[in-house]
């Protein structure tokens, strides 16, 4: 997990988002890429002042854990302690299931 300004990401999610911008340089449409990228991480910025601003994840109920809808993105973050940790990021027509 890398810590990102006062928020932390896995790594795994940081790649999914280097994916989908590599899928569409792929499909010769950079732009498009690098702006969903950009508004992805101003919405995920923007939780370091504003925390609560997520709905809590319907699929669970529990507070700690929220969303932000960013189409067709879906944030999961959870926030405890002071501190925003990104769970997911994926398509938002996904649903969330326990591992």
């Amino acid at each position: 997990m890398q810590a990102l300004g006062e928020y932390e990401a896995e790594a795994e999610e940081r790649a999914f988002l280097r994916g989908v911008v590599q899928g569409l340089m792929d499909l010769e449409v950079p732009e498009v890429g690098e702006r969903l990228l950009r508004e992805v991480v101003l919405q995920v910025e923007r939780l370091a002042d504003f925390p609560e601003s997520g709905r809590v994840v319907a699929e669970f109920g529990i507070a700690p854990l929220r969303e932000i809808i960013h189409p067709p993105f879906r944030i999961v973050y959870r926030w405890d302690a002071g501190r925003v940790r990104i769970v997911r990021v994926w398509r938002s027509e996904r649903l969330l299931k326990m591992p």
